[in-house]
């Protein structure tokens, strides 16, 4: 990766809507740029573990589980959190203060899904096929949060590591099911419609590749995104049109968890298996017919090799230390049988 000296630049996330500085010179060559900490430093005894099998009854209420007959081992099970961010008892009730303050009370859900039995096994071991239950199974889950009228956004999203947010090392993700819709979907939301209004098209669907593809398939890509906010970050966008990843369907699925096997091996490969987190970035679950053409979901993976500053807090504007189009080379190198 050793080349002429690249400068700084600003670059426009027209997706989001914000701006990310690239400088390069803030680090040393992007194939450098690896994780040196030890993703599970929290890693759980696997006897002491609930998520295992067989400590079923130390976790919060089933919810479902995959397959569904009780008399055969579980593969998935989709549990309550025992420590939820919400409270899906309570009414939802609109206060406000004299100050004209908003509040809601705290209803929502808060869902993990126990991705394997086997506390040893992370995402990247498991074959598409098996990759591809568990995002049926946020499908299956987020179809039934579709009849809470209330509920107007569910976040899906996973934390590997420690450093990423995961408390516990078994592997897991989790569902949290709003009863607003959160700011920075929102404003995804507008940014997306202002660049249809202005071209037309789908920001997501005449998204450049050249440099910055890393892997296709039948009904997806992996790209390293051209403003991308951290080093390394990784998108997977469905190649058709789509704005709702609950309309995934099995052969989809399939094809998504091959990229998304594929894809975190070599990120783990390339630096060091890192800590990372991902996200569905779906559409509102009530999104009307006006806003289906430019509303299109992908999924968003990011590896913690940094942390974020006063100037990103203060600014909105992220520093990116890694070019994307160095991360896709480096990422795309690495051949791995599909």
């Amino acid at each position: 990766m050793d080349g002429p000296k690249r400068n700084p630049e600003l670059r426009k996330d027209t997706v989001n809507s914000r701006w990310v500085v690239f400088s390069p010179a803030r680090s040393r060559r992007p194939s450098d740029f690896k994780s040196k900490s030890n993703p599970n430093p929290n890693s759980n005894n696997q006897s002491e573990c609930p998520f295992c099998i067989g400590h079923e009854h130390e976790c919060a209420p089933e919810i479902f589980r995959v397959p569904s007959d009780s008399t055969s081992e579980w593969k998935i099970r989709v549990i309550q959190n025992l420590y939820p961010a919400l409270n899906r008892d309570l009414q939802q009730v609109t206060e406000s203060s004299p100050s004209q303050e908003m509040s809601l009370s705290g209803f929502g859900f808060h869902d993990v899904v126990i991705e394997s039995p086997v506390h040893s096994v992370h995402l990247p071991d498991l074959s598409p096929v098996q990759i591809a239950q568990i995002l049926l199974a946020y499908k299956t889950r987020i179809l039934q949060l579709l009849s809470y009228q209330s509920i107007k956004y569910v976040q899906v999203f996973k934390n590997h590591g420690a450093s990423a947010g995961a408390s516990m090392s078994h592997s897991h993700s989790q569902m949290i099911a709003l009863p607003i819709i959160p700011p920075t979907v929102s404003s995804r939301m507008d940014s997306m419609k202002e660049h249809f209004d202005q071209t037309g098209k789908c920001s997501l669907c005449e998204i450049q590749l050249d440099r910055l593809q890393i892997y296709e398939s039948k009904h997806f890509v992996s790209i390293a995104p051209f403003a991308s906010t951290s080093p390394f970050e990784l998108w997977i966008i469905p190649r058709n049109h789509c704005s709702h990843f609950h309309e995934l369907n099995e052969e989809q699925a399939v094809d998504l968890g091959r990229s998304l096997k594929l894809v975190l091996q070599k990120m783990s490969l390339q630096l060091n298996n890192p800590p990372y987190n991902y996200m569905i970035q779906t559409s509102p679950l009530q999104a009307n017919q006006p806003q289906l053409p430019y509303c299109h979901w992908f999924l968003q993976i990011v590896p913690q090799l940094g942390t974020i500053g006063g100037f990103e807090m203060g600014s909105g504007c992220y520093i990116n230390p890694v070019f994307p189009e160095d991360a896709a080379k480096i990422l795309k190198e690495l051949n791995l049988p599909n």
